[in-house]
């Protein structure tokens, strides 16, 4: 069985939902911590979303200091499969495993609804089971959700195909509309929405929302098909 760690930070609060949806498609959640000094030979990480460390400083920039994030940052680069959602995201900027920045939102408020992505990239170990140019629906709830980069960072990431996600009504001023990008590899996805949110009839936007499951059954299929 396919294990997929779920680090826990202080002041994580998606760690059990992450952990869920890799439950329910079939893998092993293993439940990993930030003091922690190894990934305990999973097959994949997702970086939850919440506010680690307080977003003291800024959101995810104590947390890459965190010990577990010396080997993460060396499988990310090995090709392990990495997603960061929201908090996670953020993290994965700040420590350079993925390209750009966020800052406040565009309106200085926080936003909470449910979100249309449009999906721009369907190569990448967690977007796989999506169509190209689909649209789909997941929560989004943040402050800090603006993605920001220079220009020749945004030309680079549209000119390789990394942007992964775009927003369908920009609510936060993200540059380019950009709501989820990848590294150069494509085993590396930072996605501000919740698709951990979207996973269970009866529980994701407009009550029946399922379109985030597919986020973890891509990544199962992936390490499937790598095995």
């Amino acid at each position: 069985m396919a294990r997929i760690g779920v680090i826990t930070f202080p002041g994580s609060l998606d760690d059990r939902d992450a952990a869920r949806a890799v439950r329910l498609v079939g893998a092993e959640p293993v439940r990993l911590w930030h003091a922690d000094d190894s990934l305990a030979e999973v097959d994949a990480v997702i970086l939850p979303g919440g506010f680690s460390y307080g977003d003291y400083l800024r959101a995810g920039a104590i947390s890459r200091f965190a010990p577990i994030m010396g080997a993460l940052v060396d499988a990310a680069n090995g090709g392990l499969p990495v997603l960061g959602i929201c908090n996670g995201f953020q993290i994965l900027c700040e420590t350079h495993l993925l390209a750009g920045a966020m800052i406040k939102n565009e309106h200085l408020t926080f936003v909470c609804k449910d979100q249309t992505l449009r999906v721009e990239n369907n190569t990448t170990a967690w977007s796989n089971e999506y169509a190209a140019g689909e649209e789909i629906v997941v929560p989004l709830k943040n402050q800090d959700g603006q993605f920001i980069a220079d220009e020749a960072t945004l030309d680079e990431l549209e000119g390789e195909g990394r942007v992964v996600f775009r927003y369908v009504g920009n609510p936060n001023g993200s540059r380019r509309d950009i709501a989820g990008i990848t590294n150069a590899r494509g085993n590396v996805v930072g996605l501000m929405p919740h698709p951990e949110h979207a996973v269970e009839a009866g529980f994701g936007p407009e009550g029946s929302g399922t379109d985030g499951l597919r986020f973890f059954t891509s990544a199962l299929g992936s390490l499937l098909a790598a095995n």
